[in-house]
This record gives structure tokens, sequence and C-alpha cells, in this order.
């Protein structure tokens, strides 16, 4: 576990004053209405993929490499919806680092908690798998007003950012432990919290297995899921989470714990659950964070980039 940062006078150094007036800023505008928050972050959006067009590049690729029976009318279509998503993420940032409970509250939705209690019951911590969905930072302010849990996280290099990103994602939460930290996770689950971890994204060939993501059909996947199952008395439960329409906030979706998991055999449990990654995309694929280079790491270290 990562010791809470707490404020420190080098904060106001001149360095950082640039970065305090864009949070002040960010501060002033959180407490537009939500309805305004989601236009401007949709506005925001388009804006950044007609700018950064390497971004808007590395997206496209991905929803070629992901869906090749799409058009490439629907797949443009797509990616402008997912540039307006991903202004919208940001824009979330705020919403759930600084809108106190009374203001979020309405907006947080939650069912399949049973299944979160049945693993619980049994005096066994959750390893809560998440997907890399633009609205994570509200997903996991979301879940903390059902059940507090712990952040398994990259520290910010910034100390300034540092201490308001463990402040804003512990909000409604624990704590936060760093990714580096491996033992730290082990023993919050075996002390029966409930802990996220994302499995989806490429972390590099150490610790990989290939296997099928959407049509790429070897895709780097970390066997991190399999480590922390295998080490601590946890039940594995994955999650879904959206977006809601028309401004109604966000929902948290538990599916029934994986407790015939990991079974051995490291290709089969890995493919299981990039399977599950897919049918959490495929509810919402606008939502998802095309913007990593999923794919960048091949099988052959000489083989040609897919991007």
């Amino acid at each position: 576990m990562i010791k809470a940062p707490t404020f420190e006078l080098r904060f106001l150094h001149p360095r950082y004053w640039l970065l305090w007036l864009g949070l002040g800023i960010a501060y002033l505008l959180s407490w537009l209405p939500y309805p305004a928050l989601m236009a401007l972050g949709r506005g925001l959006g388009r804006l950044t993929f007609k700018l950064l067009k390497s971004r808007k590049k590395v997206a496209k690729r991905n929803l070629e490499l992901c869906f090749p029976e799409m058009s490439e009318t629907e797949r443009e279509q797509l990616l402008w919806k997912n540039a307006e998503e991903t202004g919208c993420a940001a824009i979330e940032t705020i919403i759930a680092w600084w809108w106190p409970d009374w203001r979020y509250r309405p907006y947080a939705k939650f069912i399949g908690y049973e299944h979160i209690e049945a693993a619980r019951a049994q005096g066994k911590g959750v390893l809560l798998l998440a997907s890399h969905m633009l609205h994570l930072e509200t997903a996991g302010r979301t879940f903390g007003f059902t059940h507090p849990s712990v952040g398994f996280y990259r520290p910010h290099n910034n100390p300034v950012m540092e201490y308001f990103m463990y402040h804003g994602r512990s909000r409604s939460n624990k704590y936060m432990i760093g990714k580096r930290d491996v033992k730290g996770l082990i023993q919050a689950l075996n002390e029966g919290e409930v802990c996220f971890y994302l499995p989806d994204q490429d972390y590099g060939r150490n610790r990989a297995e290939f296997v099928p993501f959407f049509a790429v059909q070897e895709t780097a996947t970390t066997t991190g899921t399999l480590l922390f199952a295998n080490a601590a008395n946890c039940v594995v439960i994955p999650i879904y989470s959206s977006r809601l329409p028309n401004n109604q906030g966000y929902q948290i979706e538990a599916l029934p714990g994986w407790y015939d998991f990991p079974t051995g055999d490291n290709k089969a449990d890995v493919t299981r659950v990039n399977q599950w990654v897919e049918q959490a995309v495929l509810k919402h694929p606008e939502q998802y964070m095309w913007l990593h280079r999923r794919f960048k790491t091949r099988p052959d270290p000489e083989a040609p980039s897919l991007y």
C-alpha cells in the first residue's frame, strides 16, 4: 500500500503554477451542470482527434484490426463517437475526483452486487476484473458507493498530480496500491478486500501469453490475473461498466464469480479473460480506450509493427 500523499509546501513552487492554474480552471468547470459538462467533453474530444492525429491514427488502426468485417464508413462513425467519448473521459476525471457525494450519488447505479457478497461470505477477497473503458475514473467512484474498494495503479511522476490523483481515486474508496507492489495486492486480497485489476492492455512479452483478441489471433495478454488468483485467497469477479444514455450517469454490473479459475492452462485462462473483455467492449464499443497500442508486442520481435 502506498502511503496517502499529504500536502507539501514545495507544491507551491513556481514550477507548478501552470499546473495549479489548470487544476483551478478544471475545478470551476466541475460545477457546471452535468449535461453541459458532457457536451463540453464531446466537443473537446472531437477537437483533440483533429489536433492529435497520431492518437487518432492509433484508434483507427485498432478498429481496423479488431473489426475487419465492418465497412470503412461504419468504422469511421465509430471512430468519431470514440473521439467524443474520449473528451467526456477527460471531463469525468474532475467529476470523479471532485464532485461531493450528494451530487454524484444520483448518477451511480450498481447491479449484481450479490455476486461480490457471495464471495466475501466465504471469507474470500475479490479480484475485480475491469476493462479500460474511457469512463474508468467514474467507474471506480461509482463502485465505491456500494462497496469501498482498493485500486491498483501507476503513481504519477509529478508530485502535485500524484497528490490529486491518489486522493481523487480514493474518494468513496479505501486506498491505492502501486502497480509494482504485487505483494501488497496479494495481502489486500488475503485480508478480504475487493481490489480492481485491469488485464486488457499490452504490458509486453514478460509474463504474457499470445492469444486471440477480436480478429487479432496473437495478442500479448498478461498472465497477472492468474498470478493473483493463484497466490491469494480470492475469487475473480469480472464487471461491466457503462456510461448510461441521456445523461443518466454510470452503471456497474458485477458478473458471477469465476470459481473454477485459474485452471492451470495459461493460454485457455487468459483467452477467457480476453473473451470477457470482448463482451464488455461490444456492449459499448465507442466507450473503449482504442487510443492504446494494444497490439504493439508481436510474437516475433523482428516482425513489422501492426502500426
